[in-house]
């Protein structure tokens, strides 16, 4: 676990470096040919590299391992980290849609493009197109809920690129002016919805939503010999990441070792299915019993 941190670390370093590099190529062509589109793509890409840096500083707090002050492990910072980046990209829309309206109302100076930006631009996306299956790769295989976010980040920075770059291409060949307005908003509105899937995603986790149905944990549980009833069955958390389940059980036996090892092999049977999990099982006498499956 503490070697895929590491792994993820690296990774989010390298995005770091990439998308600072391509916030400054995008600033420059953006302000010299006076592009609204392509300057919202370079803010978008320095919220890129600020979702970096806020997914180390996560991940450096993310710690799945328990300790007195954090008795259910650190990573729900991971969460937090991403919703972090959720939020920047909230303040990105907001900015794309002010500049366009501004931009709409005023009437300000005309996008002048040259080939040669054009293809800065190309070059630009094939980078970003790069870094997101790099991240997203990584992310998968890391089981990283922060290189994860990171990496839908990036993927809508490849989506408002190509927007841009298409609206640039009518620019340079109609002088179609306008269309470099009428694109920002379409960036926004994918700017937007990478938000909303972040949240979408990460707020289950944090509000401690139900992760698996009870009644699956039910069916599961008294496939197991010995097993009387099983009921008050919770669960938190997000599988694949982590499960936190807990139940009340009745179990034929007449002595308590027999009883633990029905809970273990209950244990084991939950975690090769819904695992990494911990579990907790409550054991009542044999003549209580109770239909209440989970909590109302």
């Amino acid at each position: 676990m503490a070697d895929h941190r590491r792994q993820a670390q690296r990774v989010l370093f390298l995005a770091l470096g990439v998308n600072v590099t391509l916030t400054v190529i995008k600033a420059i062509v953006g302000i010299l040919s006076q592009s609204l589109s392509l300057q919202a793509d370079a803010l978008h890409s320095l919220t890129d590299a600020g979702s970096s840096i806020l997914g180390l500083v996560a991940m450096q707090w993310a710690s799945p391992h328990p300790d007195r002050d954090h008795p259910y492990g650190h990573q729900k910072f991971e969460a937090l980290g991403a919703l972090g980046i959720a939020a920047f990209l909230g303040m990105v829309c907001f900015e794309i849609l002010q500049r366009a309206v501004e931009r709409l109302l005023h009437q300000s100076s005309a996008v002048t493009i040259t080939g040669a930006e054009l293809w800065i631009v190309i070059l630009v996306l094939g980078m970003n197109i790069g870094l997101t299956l790099y991240e997203h790769h990584m992310g998968r295989k890391l089981n990283n809920a922060v290189l994860i976010a990171d990496a839908k980040h990036t993927l809508s920075d490849v989506c408002t690129t190509i927007i841009v770059l298409l609206g640039l291409i009518g620019v340079w060949t109609f002088n179609w002016d306008w269309l470099d307005v009428v694109l920002a908003f379409p960036v926004a509105a994918l700017v937007f919805w990478s938000a909303w899937d972040i949240l979408k995603s990460n707020i289950p986790w944090l509000v401690d939503e139900m992760a698996i149905a009870p009644e699956a944990i039910h069916e599961l549980v008294m496939s197991v010999p010995g097993v009387v009833n099983c009921h008050d069955i919770s669960s938190r958390g997000m599988v694949g990441r982590q499960v936190f389940i807990e139940m009340h059980l009745i179990v034929e036996a007449e002595d308590i070792p027999t009883a633990h090892d029905i809970t273990e092999q209950i244990e084991a049977l939950l975690q090769e299915r819904y695992g990494p999990a911990r579990v907790i099982i409550h054991v009542e006498p044999p003549d209580y019993e109770s239909s209440q499956i989970s909590f109302p």
